[in-house]
């Protein structure tokens, strides 16, 4: 059997149950420090898997991350966050766990050795070839995941490949490989560590990055929050009143006609238009806040 590299032992830490408690945090401080590293020699890769992801979710496609354990929460966690980030419908980014609900709050590493549901998750999405199919998994040979993204690319789906190993099974099965290379773990095998902040870090990328390109974003603010409690509310207010310039009075009144959709409040502001208009203008620019209000800011 040839060990994988999430699976060797690291030199490093061989005395790890000897040092003291100061010790033990430099060391995975110093292994932690390796991680961005390698996530910044994959940026390439993740390019290319972006580029594809908002081209596809542009014309009405899905992003799917499909993991299991450690990987899958992380792709659960990712997607869960977009709909207070950025409105993104639930059924536009979705987290697909081994094991599903259950398994996010009790490990149950057994059922990550099915190729069949990985294939029956894929079926009942029904994915099909506007849709993009992360596959996460630290060894890159986790056959829920491989049944998924096998099942992805018979349906036309763009198929990505999140890995800490080089020439994994995964690897070999799609169309873009993101294989940012960590070394072995503090305690190893934990891939919980190393391996789980790089893919967190790079799920955060995807995410982002997607999001931007389809209009979330004016400048480095969250024009599309979903403001769904107080603290929301009041991030919307801040970021009408940082646009727009005006007060938080003006700010609430402009909220509240159009229930709290930010780029629809800024271009009823910004342009005198009533809420009709407004949103009509933002369809127009496929809801490009900047295309409406600076559409002579080449910046």
């Amino acid at each position: 059997m040839v060990l994988r590299i999430t699976e060797k032992r690291n030199p490093a830490s061989m005395r790890i149950d000897r040092m003291d408690t100061e010790e033990i945090l430099h060391l995975i401080n110093r292994e932690d420090a390796k991680v961005a590293e390698a996530v910044r020699e994959e940026i390439p890769a993740i390019t290319r898997a972006i580029e594809k992801i908002a081209a596809r979710m542009k014309k009405g496609g899905r992003l799917f991350y499909v993991g299991a354990g450690t990987s899958g929460r992380l792709g659960v966690l990712d997607a869960v966050e977009c709909l207070p980030t950025f409105s993104v419908e639930p059924d536009r980014v979705v987290g697909i766990l081994a094991g599903g609900k259950k398994a996010m709050f009790l490990a149950q590493e057994d059922v990550e050795d099915s190729i069949t549901s990985g294939v029956e998750a894929m079926i009942k999405h029904q994915v099909n070839e506007l849709d993009s199919v992360v596959g996460i998994a630290a060894s890159g040979s986790t056959p829920f995941v491989l049944g998924a993204i096998i099942e992805a690319k018979k349906r036309g789906a763009v198929t990505v490949a999140l890995v800490c190993n080089h020439g994994s099974d995964l690897e070999e099965e799609v169309e873009i490989a993101i294989t940012p290379i960590v070394g072995p773990e503090v305690i190893t095998g934990s891939t919980r560590m190393k391996a789980g902040t790089a893919q967190k870090m790079i799920l955060n990328m995807i995410s982002t990055t997607v999001m931007i390109k389809l209009g979330k974003v004016y400048s480095n603010l969250m024009v599309d929050l979903k403001a769904t409690n107080s603290k929301l509310r009041e991030r919307a207010q801040v970021i009408f009143m940082t646009i727009t310039g005006a007060d938080e009075k003006m700010a609430t009144g402009y909220l509240e006609k159009t229930a709290y959709n930010v780029k629809e409040a800024i271009v009823m502001f910004r342009l005198g238009v009533n809420l009709e208009k407004a949103r009509d203008l933002l369809a127009e620019k496929d809801g490009l806040l900047a295309e409406v209000i600076d559409p002579q800011d080449e910046d």
